[in-house]
């Protein structure tokens, strides 16, 4: 049977899945995770099927917000969208070399690749309207509304905890790199993509594409697979 014949196998690891506990939340700690996480997987690919790897990534985008807030008096802040552009190479990497690491040992010959996924989204969306994805870190009343008026973020209540900024989660149209996923793999190349639900970008009137300030809900690019089985 060729490689494009053989069943699809699309499996999610989610961000928490990286973190065992608040005691373990080191680059190192979350690398050993991906590591256990890949010696599951590595079975997976021994059966020969196509496989397409996805994962969450909360933990880690909040992560990049809370050292960017705390480093703003010294460096630039980071868009919402390079963060989720940064835990796809971060995250795609510790899954791509522990697995690769872990084919070696069991002796299994199957290339791996993670690639760096858009996805397509309308600044028209609804959800442009009412932001209420949380992200980032907790702040006090006088820093929400600092951010608010100097920012322009959105920012919501929660009683008792404090204040967080709350962000879009716009509807996927389109996995922009779907064509190279699908040649990847069609020709046996475990593909890790679409990472945290893709990064969200939008087309320009001239055509071209830039980042929009979102976050795309991971498990709704997964209403079309990029490999029809």
């Amino acid at each position: 049977m060729k490689m494009s014949e053989q069943p699809l196998m699309v499996l999610a690891v989610g961000g928490n899945a990286l973190i065992h506990d608040a005691r373990k939340m080191t680059v190192l700690d979350q690398y050993r995770a991906a590591g256990e996480t890949s010696h599951h997987i590595a079975h997976i690919v021994r059966s020969g099927c196509r496989l397409v790897i996805t994962h969450g990534n909360g933990p880690q985008v909040g992560f990049i917000l809370l050292r960017s807030e705390m480093a703003k008096s010294a460096i630039h802040q980071v868009p919402l969208e390079s963060c989720v552009a940064d835990t796809q190479g971060a995250i795609g990497y510790q899954i791509e070399q522990t697995l690769v690491n872990e084919l070696r040992r069991q002796r299994i010959k199957r290339e791996v690749a993670a690639v760096v996924t858009q996805v397509l989204i309308s600044r028209t969306d609804p959800a442009f309207l009412t932001p209420d994805k949380p992200v980032g870190p907790w702040y006090h009343a006088e820093d929400a509304a600092l951010h608010r008026d100097r920012d322009g973020w959105s920012m919501k209540e929660e009683p008792g905890k404090g204040w967080r900024r709350v962000v879009p989660s716009p509807k996927p149209r389109a996995i922009l790199e779907e064509p190279v996923i699908r040649r990847l793999v069609n020709e046996g190349v475990v593909t890790i993509a679409l990472g945290g639900g893709g990064i969200p970008v939008a087309r320009n009137p001239d055509g071209s594409l830039s980042g929009c300030p979102a976050v795309i809900d991971k498990d709704r690019p997964a209403d079309w697979p990029p490999i029809p089985s």
